[in-house]
Parts: structure tokens; C-alpha cells; sequence
């Protein structure tokens, strides 16, 4: 039997600790609540390299655990411009990380766009970050529904 290789998908905010790892964590939960672990490769990263090597915001930590969600030892990273080419799906929290992508990549594909595109309901396009204002649950409420929006797309795409 062929392997398949898996879909690549990578998250993106600011400093990789807030928003980013939230969705990495929330999307690799319902990947495998419906069976498909084994068939994707999941990560996040920051625009910004200030937080390398950090662990997610308590913020990020709290809401996760309180929801049942494994965040396992995440750490911050940053985004190459190898990104662009690895991941199948690039997607970002607002338009200032678009914007930033942007002067790594001038030309950026299709494949890269904000979570909340994948929202069928949502009213924003935007996840706020909760860095210096708190809003956590309000960041999760957001990330979750982006994030089952994105696995509905990319499951009828790859028909899995």
C-alpha cells in the first residue's frame, strides 16, 4: 500500500506564543478526533523572531487545558521562507502577519490565507491578539471555529 504524504498545514501570528499555537493545538485535536493524525503535518510559527524558543502564553496554556486540548512542549519558532514551500496550507491570524508575510514573500500563493477565511460565519476576518489585553476565550472561541472550517475545506480538497 502507498503512503501518502502528509498535508502540510502551518499557523501564523506574531511571536508564536498566543494565537498561533492556540490554532496548532485546536486543529491537531480535531485532526485526530476524527481519525486523521497519521495524514497530517501540523505547525506554527511567529513573523516576528522576539519570542524564539519560548513556551506558548500562560493565557494560551490556560484556555487549552481548560478545554481539554494537548498542547504538548510546544516552543516559539520562526517563520522561513522555506515555509512557503514545505506547507501545502500557510494561514495566518490577521492582515498585520499577511502583511508581514509579504515582505518575506512578495508573491504570495493561494495556499496562504487568515484562519478566519475558512470561518463560514464569521463576521471578521481578524483574530485579535490577546497578548496584552487578555481575551483568551474569546481568541479560542475564534481559532476553534477557523479551525473547523479549515479541516471541512481541506478534507473535501483531499477527499478524506
Amino acid at each position: 500500500m502507498e503512503t501518502k504524504r502528509p498535508i502540510r498545514v502551518l499557523f501564523v501570528c506574531a511571536g508564536n506564543i498566543c494565537r498561533s499555537p492556540m490554532a496548532e493545538a485546536v486543529f491537531r485535536h480535531l485532526v485526530s478526533e476524527v481519525g486523521l493524525a497519521d495524514r497530517f503535518e501540523i505547525a506554527s510559527v511567529g513573523t516576528g523572531s522576539w519570542h524564539v524558543g519560548e513556551k506558548p502564553h500562560p493565557g494560551t496554556q490556560a484556555i487549552l487545558q481548560r478545554y481539554g486540548i494537548h498542547l504538548y512542549d510546544k516552543r516559539a519558532a520562526h517563520l522561513a521562507v522555506s515555509d512557503f514551500d514545505h506547507y501545502d496550507y500557510v494561514v495566518a491570524m490577521d492582515g498585520e502577519n499577511m502583511e508581514d508575510m509579504r515582505r518575506l514573500r512578495p508573491a504570495l500563493s493561494g495556499n496562504v490565507r487568515r484562519l478566519l477565511e475558512y470561518a463560514p460565519h464569521s463576521t471578521t476576518l481578524d483574530v485579535p491578539d490577546p497578548y496584552y489585553n487578555g481575551g483568551f476565550e474569546h481568541v479560542y472561541t475564534l481559532v476553534t471555529a477557523g479551525c473547523k472550517g479549515l479541516l471541512t475545506t481541506i478534507r473535501q480538497r483531499e477527499q478524506l
